[in-house]
């Protein structure tokens, strides 16, 4: 197995999308998966572009990601905010998550950000335990809040 860590490009953006909704099955929430591929590319590559990725590839097939964007903290400053990162199933526990959470981690070290952070669903172990073994701070007593776009219009 030869595995690549690269720069994500807008030809990616469909089977970034596919690992994305595999994502989405695991967490339990299939359904939520509403942006549609035009939008994700634009978001990515677009005139005013607000995530990016790095992509792992075995044998020229994209078996994972990892996508961040900067997020500014009033208490921390600029940090890097991991918002999804995947290994497809067949892949995991093969490294290759690990060879991207680095690569994520490095990227955070060359801009000089004040930290990173990420979140993780309290019931998958794997992943926990993933995060632990790189002696993430954890945090509790932290409610998600959101709006969708049919609650803002109102």
């Amino acid at each position: 197995m030869s595995i690549t860590i690269r720069v994500a490009e807008k030809q990616d953006c469909p089977a970034l999308l596919e690992l994305i909704h595999e994502l989405a099955i695991y967490e339990k929430l299939p359904e939520e998966v509403t942006v549609t591929l035009e939008e994700f590319a634009d978001a990515g590559f677009g005139e005013k572009p607000v995530w990016k990725a790095f992509v792992a590839e075995n044998e020229d097939k994209i078996i994972g990601f990892a996508l961040y964007y900067t997020r500014y903290s009033t208490w921390k400053g600029c940090r890097l905010y991991l918002e999804d990162f995947i290994v497809t199933e067949e892949y995991r526990g093969k490294g290759v998550g690990k060879l991207l959470f680095e690569t994520v981690m490095q990227e955070a070290k060359d801009k000089n950000y004040n930290g990173m952070s990420w979140q993780v669903l309290d019931w998958n172990e794997p992943a926990i335990n993933f995060y632990k073994k790189y002696e993430a701070s954890m945090e509790s007593g932290w409610l998600n809040a959101s709006f969708s776009k049919e609650q803002i219009k109102k």
